[in-house]
Parts: C-alpha cells; structure tokens; sequence
C-alpha cells in the first residue's frame, strides 16, 4: 500500500471515530470534556452497555504505517532555531514552527526555508512573511513618530521657562495688585 492510500484510510476511520468524552459531562458543569476512564462500580459506560458512549481502545487506532505524518504524507519535525531547520531532510519531513518562537527568529526561519524549499505545515509561508514585516515596519514608524513627538516636547520645555519668568513677572505685579485692592476693600 502506498502513502496515499493509508492517509485516506486513516481519514476514514477518524471520520467514524466517536468524541471519547468524560462521563457525565454534559450533566455536570464542574466536569471538564479531558477524557477519563470510568470508575464505579455501576458505571453503564465501564459495563459496555448497548447505546452508551463508546470507550476508547486499540481498534480506534490509525495504521502503524500513518503514525506521526502530516496529512499532506509527511513526516512532522518540530523546529524552534536555524540549526533544527538544518537538519530537515526536505523529501521526506515538514517543518512545523514552535508556538514559542519569537516574530523576528520566526521571520528568518521562514525566509531559510524558503531559500531551502522546505516545507513549513503549520504556515502559508509568502503569508507570514508579509504579515511580520509589515508589523515590524509599522512599529518602526511609530518609534520615529514618538521620537519626534519628543524632540519636538523638548524644544518646546526648553523655550517654556523664558515665557514663565516674563509671565511671572507680570502675574506677581496683578497679584500685588489685587492683595491691595482687597485691603483697600476690607478697610472700607
């Protein structure tokens, strides 16, 4: 049998397969969907009982020959740096990026394996790639616009303290002012 035609019986017998889920789930809120082996000693689902939810065991199991491949028939190798890029052998295995890996290392991985024409199975590689450097790009433009905006701030505050000693000066004279004129006021 070819690779081909164990992936489509796999896709079969996952496609008959039912959702194993923990007893009692849909009763009790407190009950998580994780499934758990039933238990007690009544247990309809343990007994095997006609018309209750399915228990799992190895008869729900995929072909050897399918165990670990992608469903385009290639093997997963997992990849979080540039030297595990390397050492994927391209004809046979898929690249599938960590979920912990950073935008800027993942920009430079998917750019290698482009050069390399390695398959990446969890990405649209061109996609991503656009994706990441227009991010990039405008969090640089942000940064000038900020950095600008500062500039401009300081300029700003350095030629501030001119005007408030000229204001002070005024502003001491109205205040002087309207102490006088509230002395004056009280007395009458």
């Amino acid at each position: 049998m070819t690779v081909q035609n164990i992936l489509e019986i796999r896709k079969g017998m996952k496609e008959r397969k039912p959702d194993f889920i923990r007893q009692d789930n849909p009763k009790r809120m407190k009950v998580n969907d994780k499934w758990r082996k039933p238990k007690g000693i009544h247990s309809k689902i343990r007994h095997k009982f006609k018309g209750r939810r399915k228990m799992p065991s190895p008869g729900y199991k995929s072909p050897k020959k399918a165990k670990g491949l992608h469903s385009s028939g290639q093997m997963i190798a997992g990849v979080s740096s540039m030297s595990d890029l390397i050492k994927i052998r391209k004809e046979s295995e898929g690249a599938v990026i960590a979920k912990s890996v950073g935008m800027k290392k993942r920009l430079e991985i998917l750019k290698r394996a482009r050069e390399l024409n390695i398959n990446i199975l969890n990405l649209n590689v061109d996609e991503q790639i656009k994706k990441i450097e227009d991010f990039i790009s405008s969090k640089k433009k942000k940064a000038t616009a900020e950095v600008k905006k500062a500039e401009a701030g300081a300029k700003e505050e350095a030629e501030k303290p001119k005007e408030k000693a000229e204001l002070s000066d005024k502003d001491k004279k109205e205040i002087e002012k309207k102490e006088q004129d509230k002395i004056l006021t009280k007395r009458t």
